[in-house]
């Protein structure tokens, strides 16, 4: 191989050359790839401004008289092993816009496991790209083995140091136009019980890292991106997903083959598609406590509903169909998805139960009642609060006109008093309405309106734990717990200080360093929430996923804390 006084470029990989892939330019190839590599330079140069950009917006965020993004979390970890039972922190490769919990696996003595899903926004770049081809057996951003990492260092160190080729134009000039797929990850997640984890072990984690309790178990290619998931009560394997289309897919996550998420693999085939709206239907998903039924609300102004039990009754009359999509058997249905791709997914459809108008814009999310099948309510981008009843009609049975003074991104229903609903807005608020105290038309009279983000909220969700704790994430990074059983009792003060947060907040998550955009308690260990956050404005990565639960001192009874404490009140005192 000649090197001359020319570099050495690389342009992929040739049956002419070595399984590296590596050629050496002749004179004319010389020149465009010089330009070309001038173009990726310049790429590149942009690329590090704006990641600067950044970090200073991110910084300069705080605003006058607030600590800046980076000051806050700094504050947060030192307070990690004060505030907190048990935190872990994973790391993500890519971006997600959801997290649920799946049924619980295993108890054990100090720990539980518990099944995790969890969506992967795959975007374009470089580096996923190129290990393959510089490998040939990495099979997943991130997850290669150990044989995978040191060739891909040695042919990297190869390059570099023989034939002076800049490392970060070296992946450019490899890399493709393709982009990694979009996943459903379903993971196996251990929890730390209660009183077990030690103080200063969850507050040693690196941010960069992925996290030990948090074990992939399997891998769904998802027909774009995974914009929403919900899980079926009556049947924990059962997963809904909402993407850019007008379609809900339904998965049988047992079912459903184990894949990698490699260049150019097909999507998955989904066990059912439900098919009804007119229009992209995003993030409006919802399942039913009490029967098999899905919700759903899109950019056509529609609530949609479908019941899964239609499929299981086709099923029985159509015995081919029986098996699961997945795994490569079944109808011949098609349905297509949305976003630039518009591809074709294969797989059985249903349609619809029933299509109910009355939103003026884009319906952002949907709730069923927790003790009925037939009343649910939305909400969307024309500020409303509607209330429904299948069994009256495709109207709404209550209409709040201006529930909020932006749009509305989230609602979510009181398991425990089915007459408190919780709805959060871009204009940085979270309501709480009783529906024995709604009419129609007007403004909205909430019961109160908490005001403790500022930035947009895009999550709502009441606590499993207690009827009057519920939580709320926004787009200002921050993740707060509410008691709204708190609200207008009398604080006893303490010498002469005055509280200064908004009444009924009790907690504040800051772990997250950009906008949390979803997050879930569980049922299964008290008080643990899994909350995840996209990281592309903050550091232009991926995202962060974090399982916490804060010390029980901060929300037991008062007198229960004191009389705890007071039982170490000499050990306390010796140690001061």
């Amino acid at each position: 191989m000649q090197v001359g006084s020319g570099r050495a470029h690389v342009v992929g990989t040739s049956h002419n050359n070595s399984v590296l892939g590596i050629v050496v330019s002749s004179g004319a190839e010389r020149g465009v790839n010089s330009r070309a590599q001038s173009a990726v330079f310049t790429g590149r140069k942009a690329e590090a401004e704006e990641r600067e950009n950044r970090k200073k917006k991110m910084k300069d965020r705080g605003g006058k008289g607030q600590p800046s993004v980076d000051e806050r979390y700094t504050q947060w970890k030192s307070l990690v092993p004060v505030l907190y039972d048990w935190l872990a922190n994973h790391n993500l490769v890519w971006p997600s816009l959801s997290c649920r919990w799946g049924p619980q696996l295993e108890k054990a003595t100090y720990k539980n496991r518990q099944r995790l899903y969890l969506s992967e926004q795959a975007r374009s770049s470089c580096l996923p790209t190129c290990i393959p081809l510089i490998t040939g057996n990495v099979t997943e951003p991130g997850i290669g083995g150990l044989d995978s990492v040191f060739l891909h260092g040695l042919a990297c160190s190869l390059f570099v140091l023989v034939f002076a080729v800049d490392y970060q134009c070296l992946l450019s000039l490899i890399c493709t136009d393709g982009s990694v797929p979009n996943t459903l990850v379903i993971a196996n997640c251990e929890i730390v019980k209660p009183r077990v984890a030690a103080a200063e072990h969850i507050s040693q984690f690196n941010e960069e890292a992925r996290s030990p309790f948090v074990k992939k178990f399997k891998t769904i290619i998802h027909p774009g991106e995974v914009n929403r998931i919900r899980e079926l009560p009556q049947n924990s394997k059962i997963v809904a997903t909402h993407t850019d289309s007008p379609d809900v897919l339904i998965w049988d996550v047992e079912a459903q083959p184990n894949r990698h998420a490699v260049l150019g693999a097909q999507d998955s085939r989904p066990d059912l598609i439900l098919t009804g709206h007119e229009d992209n239907a995003e993030f409006a998903l919802a399942m039913c406590p009490t029967e098999p039924l899905v919700l759903s609300g899109g950019k056509d102004k529609s609530v949609v509903m479908w019941s899964i039990q239609d499929h299981i009754s086709s099923l029985a009359t159509d015995p081919v169909s029986a098996k699961s999509p997945g795994s490569g058997s079944g109808s011949k249905n098609t349905s297509k998805t949305g976003g630039a791709s518009d591809k074709l997914v294969d797989g059985p459809t249903i349609g619809p139960r029933g299509t109910y108008q009355g939103h003026g814009d884009t319906v952002e999310d949907v709730q069923f009642c927790p003790s009925s099948g037939q009343e649910f309510c939305s909400v969307g981008d024309d500020s409303c609060l509607i209330l429904w009843d299948a069994r009256t009609g495709s109207s709404p049975v209550l209409k709040v006109e201006k529930a909020h003074d932006a749009d509305l991104h989230c609602v979510d229903w009181n398991h425990h008093d089915v007459n408190l609903i919780l709805t959060g807005s871009a204009d940085t608020s979270v309501r709480m309405f009783d529906r024995r105290n709604l009419t129609s038309g007007g403004v909205g009279s909430p019961v109160h309106i908490f005001e403790g983000h500022s930035a947009a909220v895009l999550c709502v969700q009441w606590s499993p734990d207690r009827s009057s704790v519920f939580g709320s994430s926004a787009e200002d990074g921050i993740l707060n717990i509410w008691d709204h059983d708190k609200i207008g009792k009398k604080q006893e003060a303490v010498g002469t200080r005055v509280s200064n947060h908004p009444p009924g907040l009790f907690f504040r998550h800051a772990g997250h360093r950009d906008k949390v955009v979803d997050f879930h308690w569980t049922s299964c260990d008290p008080w643990t929430i899994v909350s995840v956050s996209d990281d592309g404005e903050s550091t232009g990565g991926g995202g962060t996923l974090q399982i916490w639960r804060m010390i029980d001192l901060i929300y037991r009874p008062e007198e229960e804390v004191i009389a705890e404490l007071d039982k170490f009140k000499s050990h306390i005192l010796t140690c001061v």
